[in-house]
């Protein structure tokens, strides 16, 4: 018997994906997690509705400027130069369809976490976001493919 950790969970998987996102952006205690399609519109998102549509506009430069190698300050204006300190993008392919999960920030620090575990919350920000980048990733493949 396999103990369900989750609190929301629903059939719809734009509904869940909202529920993974907003769990792993939560646990960690990043500004924004975004799903966005490769012409950089919004699947779905966890932070302020403005502050995800901007981060999935950008995602699919962002993606390029990472796969080229190339220093986004020398190739792009000031605002993408400084929003690519702060965001991680990774492509992930589902099903023969690729999509980019976006993450930005960390603006609130462990103990304004809620619903962070006590494992998480002692773990430095930066191994902490990136394992719930991780989980991230992992949910939304799994959602993805069930749909």
């Amino acid at each position: 018997m396999t103990i369900d950790r989750r609190r929301h969970r629903s059939a719809d998987p734009l509904i869940a994906l909202h529920y993974q996102l907003s769990r792993a952006r939560d646990d960690g205690a990043m500004d924004t997690l975004v799903l966005a399609d490769t012409s950089g519109v919004v699947v779905a998102g966890a932070g302020s509705w403005a502050a995800c549509e901007e981060l999935a506009a950008y995602a699919p430069l962002f993606a390029r400027i990472d796969v080229a190698g190339g220093d986004a300050t020398s190739e792009t204006s000031s605002r993408i130069a400084e929003l690519r300190a702060e965001v991680s993008v990774r492509e992930l392919s589902i099903a023969g369809q690729d999509v980019l999960l976006c993450a930005r920030g960390e603006a609130r620090n462990a103990s304004e976490t809620s619903g962070a575990s006590e494992k998480n919350a002692a773990a430095p920000a930066p191994a902490r976001r990136l394992a719930a980048f991780d989980r991230a990733a992992e949910g939304v493949s799994r959602i993805l493919s069930a749909a």
